[in-house]
């Protein structure tokens, strides 16, 4: 029998490793700027062409490398960083494994040209899909000047399922924002198509945040600064009221690295209870330092994961720290028991009966929406008072109605089983007649088959997201203009998004009008939205599709979300018109079953289930 183990060759082996170093443009420039931070550099320029499809290019005022350096850094495993093993546990650096160059050398095409500090001539290296096709002495100043070119040109594949220009810029400005907030005391340049995208000088963590996120984000912000033998913790957490449902700005990080921690994200989270809605999300921006010993963060090659040897102590910690910080700023509701402002609690006698009279309790209140009430005065339980003397004739009667019940019960024809009603379309007689609103949120009418049970919110979202379809495909693009146009500011990263929705926007019935930096007018919108926050609703449009591209059903998504914030809200009570409207218009729908992302709109209560419950 022949051997059939083979030692792969370099270049098939850097090629796997790139697979899970570089899964994207976006993961070359955190290698090369993480890079250039452990060289020194105060200075880093990022340049990027087609969303680096064609060119990343990374430029510092590091130490540089040397000739030999040069060549040898994209060999596998090459590395300045550790000497030994042991070296792992006491990191400093932020690249460690010797992976990085290697990897995205296999799958490009790479011109390098540095220079050592105290040098007087620098080097010019090309590197061709791991092969180095020539290295030369070069005039050029110190540091680095890193070129990627054509990323993924030997690898069809990973290149086909790259997503859009768009897509890729606003994945590696993500990157970009993590690494410039950990590094807030470098300066900054990134340029995108000759377009300078962000220009950041070198200052504190606070400057930092707002030169990426606006000056809107400086009084949504509270600091935090907590010193302990395990752990020191500084940074900034969120009012409440700045709380998002979507796209929250959450960042740790440890020792000048960005790092996910899904168990201290539940620590911040935690403090947050009773402050904010179940969908929302707090901002944060938390920077801990600890020993280097005592975390380990040779777990995965991207490293954004890192195990903590004293982790219980650090998450409860840090729960402490951002629940003194939230009451030490006011931001706590508290109660207040002054008397003299206090309300006027109203008295009043319950009659004197035998039983008690049963009070309904109202399960479906929901101290974050408004409440809205059916009667004008107060409720007070006197009212019932007249009732009470006839209750002796009312139980007087009572077991021969339940047997008449019974009986006309019992001669109603046995309807189909529930499995059956389930599947079927709920069909309403075509005379809408005893519709009623029940508790502000379902809608109850009949069918031939029992009480149809409309959820109100769900059915005018559905009718909406299909009047949104039909629109886009018959090119009826409704829209109206508003008589005061509002700016929405947007990050360079919801920018980029922004760019590529917006003609889908336009489809929607949506006039923008591109303004200065991330600024857009809004001119028009599609009707109906007549109570809805038009930013707070072009927010969760840019959240919604983020990461998806145009050829990935972009406007399904945004007539989703548009519909979703457009629906008539549960809570709110409607009059007979209104009732009938969506009623009529509910029925036309072609799946008058299901919203749009599957959630149940309406069911029915049969004859014979309800001959059950009796």
């Amino acid at each position: 029998m022949s051997d059939v183990i083979k030692l792969l060759p370099d270049s098939v082996a850097n090629q796997i490793a790139a697979g899970e170093v570089i899964q994207r443009p976006a993961s070359v420039i955190k290698e090369l700027v993480e890079n250039a931070v452990d060289a020194q550099a105060t200075s880093i320029q990022i340049i990027l062409k087609d969303a680096g499809r064609t060119l990343i290019q990374v430029i510092d005022n590091g130490v540089g490398m040397s000739d030999t350096d040069a060549r040898l850094a994209f060999e596998r495993h090459s590395t300045s960083k550790i000497r030994q093993a042991d070296d792992l546990f006491s990191l400093q650096t932020m690249g460690f494994r010797g992976e990085a160059l290697a990897s995205i050398a296999a799958i490009s095409h790479i011109e390098l040209r540095t220079c050592a500090r105290g040098a007087q001539l620098g080097t010019k290296l090309l590197i061709n899909a791991s092969q180095c096709e020539s290295q030369e002495p070069d005039v050029c100043p110190v540091g680095c000047n890193f070129m990627i070119k054509d990323l993924f040109f030997n690898v069809p594949a990973r290149r086909k399922f790259l997503k859009s220009n768009q897509v890729e810029l606003s994945n590696i400005i993500k990157e970009f924002e993590k690494l410039a907030l950990v590094n807030y005391t470098i300066d900054f340049t990134v340029t995108h198509n000759g377009n300078m995208l962000y220009k950041l000088s070198g200052g504190t963590l606070k400057q930092r945040i707002i030169a990426l996120f606006g000056h809107n984000i400086d009084q949504q912000l509270i600091p935090l600064n907590v010193d302990t033998s395990l752990v020191k913790i500084s940074g900034f957490i969120g009012k409440p009221e700045s709380a998002r449902k979507r796209n929250a700005m959450q960042y740790f990080f440890v020792n000048g690295r960005y790092m996910r921690h899904p168990y201290f994200h539940k620590a911040v989270l935690s403090c947050y209870d009773e402050l904010i809605p179940d969908d929302s999300q707090p901002k944060y921006f938390l920077v801990l330092d600890v020993d280097p010993e005592t975390i380990d963060v040779n777990i995965h090659p991207t490293k954004t994961e890192i195990k903590f040897e004293n982790e219980l102590p650090i998450w409860q910690i840090i729960s402490a720290a951002v629940k003194e910080t939230l009451g030490r700023f006011s931001v706590v509701p508290s109660i207040d028991f002054d008397k003299e402002d206090a309300p006027e609690i109203p008295s009043f006698t319950l009659p004197h009966t035998s039983k008690m009279p049963d009070i309904a309790v109202d399960k479906s209140y929901n101290p974050f929406k408004q409440q809205s009430s059916s009667h004008g005065g107060g409720y007070t339980p006197s009212s019932h008072h007249d009732i009470l003397p006839n209750w002796e004739e009312l139980y007087k009667n009572f077991e021969k109605s339940k047997q008449e019940g019974l009986d006309e019960i019992g001669e109603l024809p046995m309807m189909a089983d529930d499995a059956a009603v389930e599947n079927k379309i709920v069909e309403v007689d075509d005379e809408i007649q005893g519709v009623m609103q029940l508790g502000n949120r379902y809608l109850l009418t009949l069918s031939q088959e029992g009480i149809v049970i409309l959820d109100q919110h769900r059915a005018h979202l559905a009718v909406i997201y299909e009047r949104l379809m039909q629109q886009i495909d018959g090119m009826n693009v409704v829209s109206q203009r508003v008589l005061f146009p509002e700016i929405v500011h947007l990050t360079v990263a919801q920018n980029a998004v922004f760019e590529e929705i917006e003609p889908e926007l336009e489809k929607a019935g949506f006039g923008l009008a591109k303004l200065s930096g991330g600024d857009w007018s809004i001119n028009s919108v599609p009707p109906g939205l007549d109570n809805v926050d038009i930013i707070e609703l072009l927010n969760e449009v840019l959240a919604s599709v983020n990461g998806v591209s145009v050829k990935d059903k972009v406007f399904e998504k945004i007539a989703i979300t548009i519909a979703s914030k457009a629906a008539i809200p549960y809570n709110r009570q409607l009059n007979e018109q209104e009732i009938k409207s969506l009623i009529t218009d509910w029925r036309k729908l072609k799946n008058a079953k299901y919203t749009p992302s599957g959630k149940l709109i309406a069911n029915i209560l049969t004859l014979d289930q309800m001959a059950k419950m009796f």
